[in-house]
């Protein structure tokens, strides 16, 4: 027999992106007022643009050595 009222609400909500657009989609989360605000999304996050810098292995190895004088 399968059980009654185990599932959460699944309601209409507006996602507000961080750049002022909206998506209304549908969702479990319990939003204040229907609306959830987000501070980062994938137009203001590093990783979706190229403000990544990245550290390259071999520059952490010579940094390492330099730091903690390994002689070769």
């Amino acid at each position: 027999m399968p059980k009654k009222d185990i599932h959460p609400e699944y309601n209409e909500i507006t996602v507000l992106l961080s750049d002022g657009s909206e998506i209304t989609t549908k969702s479990t989360m319990k939003a204040k007022d229907g609306v959830y605000r987000t501070e980062v999304d994938s137009k203001n996050h590093p990783f979706f643009n190229d403000d990544i810098k990245m550290v390259t292995t071999a520059g952490r190895v010579d940094k390492f050595n330099k730091r903690y004088g390994r002689k070769s």
